[in-house]
This record gives C-alpha cells, structure tokens and sequence, in this order.
C-alpha cells in the first residue's frame, strides 16, 4: 500500500508536562513541533521517522523542536537483550506472580510438580525475564490446582470496544485527573484506536513477526484490567500509551508493562524497545532511564549515544543537550588557531529565536524554516545535494498522482518560500529525511 503524508508544518502550543508543581494547572510554557497527517502509513517509513526523532499521536505525526521545546523531548531506545533488570523490577514482578497464583497454589503445584536440585539453583542465582514474566499467565500454568485468580494476557487488533473505553475512561479520570466532560469514546478511538500503521508480517529467525499497531490486552479473572498501546515495527516495539484500573494502582504496573514489553521485543526478534520521549527535566518522566541500557538519539546527527557519564550530567546542567555538538565545541577549543572567543561557550548563536513561542509568530509571519533552522531538519544546501526535489511522488485531490516537476506551479515556486508549493514540500522533506521521502508521495487533501 502507498504511504501518503500530508504536511501540516510548524507550530506551539501549552506543554502537559510543564504544570504547576503545586496547583497542577498548566502554564504559559509552550512546545513546539513539525506535524505531518497521515491515513496509511507502512511500517519501514514510521521506523525511519522515529529514528529521527518522530512520534505519533493517532493520525497525527510530530517532531518535537528539541531546541525551542520548554521541556527538550529526547528520542530513547533500549537493546532488549542487554536490559539489566533493577530490584524494584525483580520485586515488582515476583510480588504480582505471588498475588495471581496465590499461597495455596504455590505450596500445592510444588508439591505436585517438584524441581530439580539444579533448577532450583538456577533459579535462585538468576533471573529469567522471559520466564518469570510469563510465570503466572493462565495458559503456561500446570493445573491442577487452579491458581487463586485467572490472569490473561493477549496481543489484540488496535479496535476501539466498549471494554476498552472504559478502561481508559477509568484510567484518565482516577489516575491522570482528567474531568469526565474532557473523556469521550470519540476521543479514545481518534487518539488510541484505528491506527493508519499498515499491518504486516514479517519473518525473523524462521518465527513470523506482527508488525503494525496493536493492543496489548491484561485480563484478570476475565475483566480487561489494563491496556498497552503498542506500534510493532521492524526494528523495535514502540510503546505509544499504557493504562490501568485504578482498582490496581498498587501494583505497579508501570514496571510490569515495561517489562513485559521488553519481553515482546527479545521474543518477537524486534532488538530494540522504544519507551517514548525521555524528558529529563520533567521528574515524572525520569524513571525511563532506569531501564538501562538507555541510548538518547542525538537531536542534530542522531547517532545513539549512552544515557550515562559525559551526557547524563550534561543533562543536569544544560537545557538542550547535543552530544555531537559539545565534542565539536571542544575540538574547536583546542585548536591552536583558534582566536574567537565566542567559540568557547556553546551560545547556540546558529539558531535564532530561542523561544517556541517566538519561532511560531516568525513563522505564522512567513519565516522559512531555513531560516528558523530546527535541530535535525536540513538546511537548503543539504536539500540540493541528497534529495531529488522535482523528482518527489505528490498527489493533490481530485487529480491522479504525478512528480512535483511535472507540474507548472512547481517550477515557479522557491525553497524558502514556505507559501509556495515548492517550499511546503521542501520543508516536509527537510523534516522526514531523504530516506524516507523517497517511500512516501506527499498528500493534499
């Protein structure tokens, strides 16, 4: 099927995360991003947007302005077969399995079904995150006895039901203090449902591999106790949102969806779990480091580089934070001829307004984003030399798909005229990359 974006460009608006420590109440903060829309989109090209830095929020696709953000967005990534597991992950896990199973349970099936000497070892010595995360599901439970509850968990179509409404419904009202007149099933199924993620599969070590997007369901004793919204792609299981029954808030089911998604990752063969954004500056968002290995894409090369040492307290001190950037800045330094001073202290001089509010009046003004530079996009000259521009799929309604050359108002358009045909697509491109450009045919619709 054909990927078809349609570019909505640059904006801000008020950040949920920047709230009020006291009150709760949101602030004057703003966020800003590049939006793109998209109906149907094949799973490589959402890959390749999330290597850059890309998220989604049901059919709409943004790109945090890591720089101008009031809280900087970071794109982190974890190599599912090198997580370490945490204590408080361990307890987390063992302290729901006992609850599921119940004593009476457990003293009856060890009875009845008695261990090694050499497993008993094992299992005192190590700790199996595949096995003990599956430990008390239903299916993989010898029986009898019957455990104390029924505990069911199941990879389903991302359909939007009753069920699972209310759920959510629950979750944001009890958990995330929403008022109900703001929860409406509508909103849930534009938001978690129906994604335009074309499903798939794939093969990966002779297993077939879902790809697409998905609910991952947690029954308990037949009632849907929790839901992770999940987008399984080539490379790795990208979590997009996680919600629970308030009934079960103490049970820490943050640390257990993790962990189970991690688990999906190492058996699905999908090598990397993508936790969301990392924003180090928000406390509540801060617990997505303690799954380590963690590696934060660089906002302006996106390489990977650890969340540890050198970038951890950068982190502490800097607001935005561009690993490649600080060795550059000290590579100047040491340079002998180096005489200018303002090289000495990075003053983010190359990027103008400095504010997400300021950048989005500019460009409501007519300010290119060439202009606006935005950590990541590329510049015109870049544009000129990787991508073929008049060679880019477009279709506009009513007419059937061409090349951007092909038409006449193409030709007349300039690359930093963001009011023309040619400098709406150029910064599209500039924001998706060339790779991916060349999978998708721009949309007007």
């Amino acid at each position: 099927m054909q990927s078809l974006v349609t570019p909505v460009g640059y904006s801000a608006d008020s950040c949920g995360y920047c709230k009020d420590a006291s009150s709760g109440r949101r602030t004057s903060n703003s966020r800003a991003s590049y939006h793109i829309l998209s109906r149907s989109l094949s799973v490589d090209v959402y890959q390749g947007l999330v290597d850059r830095g890309w998220r989604r929020s049901g059919t709409t696709f943004y790109k945090p302005d890591v720089l101008r953000h009031c809280c900087p967005h970071y794109t982190v990534r974890l190599p599912a077969a090198s997580f370490a597991p945490t204590k408080e992950h361990r307890q987390a896990v063992n302290r729901w399995n006992k609850h599921v199973l119940g004593d009476e349970y457990i003293k009856e099936a060890a009875k009845l079904y008695p261990k090694s000497k050499e497993e008993k070892i094992r299992l005192k010595n190590t700790f199996d995150l595949v096995d003990t995360t599956h430990e008390s599901e239903y299916a993989n439970l010898k029986r009898p006895p019957e455990p104390a509850h029924r505990f069911e968990v199941t990879l389903e179509l991302d359909t939007c039901t009753v069920e699972k409404f209310e759920l959510f419904k629950n979750y944001q009202e009890n958990v995330h203090r929403e008022p109900p007149s703001q929860v409406s099933q509508e909103g849930f199924a534009h938001f978690l449902c129906g994604s335009p993620l074309q499903r798939t599969t794939a093969t990966v070590d002779g297993k077939t591999q879902q790809l697409g997007s998905f609910h991952q369901c947690y029954r308990y004793d037949g009632r849907l106790i929790a839901m992770g919204v999940l987008d399984l792609l080539p490379h790795c299981v990208s979590g997009v949102y996680f919600i629970y029954h308030s009934d079960f808030e103490k049970w820490s089911f943050g640390k257990l969806s993790a962990l189970r998604e991690v688990t999906l990752t190492l058996q699905g063969g999908y090598q990397y779990y993508y936790m969301g954004y990392y924003i180090h500056s928000c406390p509540k968002m801060r617990y997505k480091g303690e799954y380590k290995p963690q590696y934060v894409l660089d906002p302006e090369t996106y390489d990977w580089n650890p969340l540890e040492g050198e970038l951890r307290q950068l982190l502490d001190t800097k607001k935005f934070v561009s690993l490649s950037r600080e060795r550059r800045l000290k590579e100047a330094q040491a340079a002998p001829t180096n005489s200018d001073n303002d090289s000495e202290q990075d003053s983010l001089n190359d990027y103008p307004l400095p504010t997400a509010a300021e950048a989005r009046d500019a460009v409501r003004n007519g300010m290119s984003l060439f202009d606006l530079k935005v950590p990541g996009v590329m510049t015109v000259e870049d544009i000129k030399k990787k991508v073929q521009l008049d060679d880019q799929a477009i279709k506009i309604e009513g007419w059937p798909g061409t090349r951007t050359g092909e038409l006449s108002s193409w030709r007349a358009g300039n690359l930093r005229d963001p009011e023309s045909l040619k400098g709406i697509v150029a910064e599209l491109v500039a924001c998706i990359g060339p790779d991916v450009a060349r999978q998708v045919t721009v949309g007007f619709y």
